[in-house]
């Protein structure tokens, strides 16, 4: 039982749920506030905050909905105090009105999706289908996420903090897109140490903690004047460039000498992995392009790939979403086909290999 291990021993690795690893990692991130609504593959996240928060000093609060929910982050996050939710994909398609707000009211606050098949109801099995919502602006206005896809257990616990500085550095949601399979795996991972919340950044010059002393703050994510709200949304855009030059991140995997690449992401990028050792194996030089920000997306790094590979081949949990993204970055330069299966079926590394021996096929 994770109640029994210690916690405090945070260069030990030990054996954890990916859900549980994530809410814990945003303990010591310093969330002390949670709002959220259980949905599977993601309900032991609420469920480990249930039980930690009452040790630490934080609130836990199990919504009525998912709608509830995050207009509970809303309010929270208007303290300038760190807090997250979780959920899986229906319930952050009813979360996104409230998402749009917190946007465009320009307070940082960290959401994990652990998404599962769809569209609909969908399944519970892990799934990518949510790369649009996530990457596109879910909500309505022109808002952008910070967008996170780990594909290991240890990145998971290590993009949880940097989602949280992240978003407390721009003043914007931060969104972590996990998926049932991750959520669900159990693998060791070292915690990182626990954050003094008195060192965490301060929100005093906007935060509504009281206006006793000083002038009065006011949070608002829209102004009814279309000059003035033109203008919001004008600042946002400064925002996100300066995200988009600071903040890409990504992973390459054995590139240097690489003919084929692979682009995927979170649990999918780890499957392509086996298949490039296999790849290799056969004398075929495959390699794989990671992004770690799904937004911003490195789409300067897949451009540099498309002068020297002959083709990208996108592999997803879907049926074809960052495939789009690639294609921008690529820029007409090579060939960028896609392979992904939906629905909650995880492809093996036999099959997608079979698909890049198709594509080198074609030419």
């Amino acid at each position: 039982m994770t109640s029994e291990v210690n916690l405090n021993m945070s260069q030990e690795k030990i054996m954890m749920k990916g859900t549980e690893a994530m809410a814990e990692a945003a303990i010591r991130a310093g969330c002390r506030l949670y709002f959220g609504y259980p949905i599977t593959p993601q309900s032991e996240l609420p469920e480990y905050m249930s039980r930690r928060f009452p040790e630490i000093g934080g609130t836990f609060l199990q919504a009525e909905s998912e709608v509830a929910a995050v207009n509970m982050i809303y309010g929270a996050a208007s303290t300038g105090t760190r807090v997250m939710t979780s959920t899986s994909s229906p319930g952050f398609s009813l979360m996104m009105e409230g998402v749009s707000y917190i946007a465009g009211a320009k307070l940082p606050s960290v959401f994990i999706n652990v998404v599962r098949g769809g569209p609909g109801l969908g399944d519970i099995q892990p799934a990518q289908s949510d790369y649009f919502q996530g990457t596109k602006g879910g909500g309505h206005g022109d808002y952008r996420l910070i967008t996170l896809a780990p594909s290991t257990l240890q990145e998971s616990v290590e993009i949880v903090e940097l989602a949280f500085d992240l978003a407390d550095k721009y003043r914007t949601p931060a969104l972590i897109i996990a998926d049932g399979m991750l959520g669900q795996m159990m693998e060791p991972v070292t915690l990182p140490e626990f954050r003094n919340t008195d060192d965490l950044p301060d929100h005093s010059k906007w935060a509504l903690t009281g206006a006793e002393g000083r002038d009065k703050h006011v949070v608002t994510s829209f102004d009814i004047d279309p000059v003035n709200l033109e203008e919001m949304n004008r600042g946002y855009q400064r925002t996100y460039r300066e995200i988009e030059k600071n903040e890409t991140r990504y992973e390459e995997y054995m590139m240097e000498d690489a003919e084929y690449a692979f682009v995927a992401y979170g649990t999918m990028a780890r499957i392509i992995k086996t298949v490039i050792k296999m790849a290799r194996e056969e004398g075929i030089k495959a390699g794989l392009i990671k992004p770690v920000t799904l937004w911003p997306f490195p789409y300067q790094v897949i451009e540099k790939a498309a002068d020297n590979v002959q083709f990208l081949l996108s592999v997803e949990m879907s049926e074809g979403q960052m495939v789009e993204d690639v294609r921008l970055g690529a820029n007409g330069k090579v060939r960028t086909p896609f392979y992904g299966r939906s629905g909650g079926v995880v492809p093996t590394p036999r099959e997608v290999l079979k698909a890049l021996k198709k594509e080198m096929e074609v030419g």
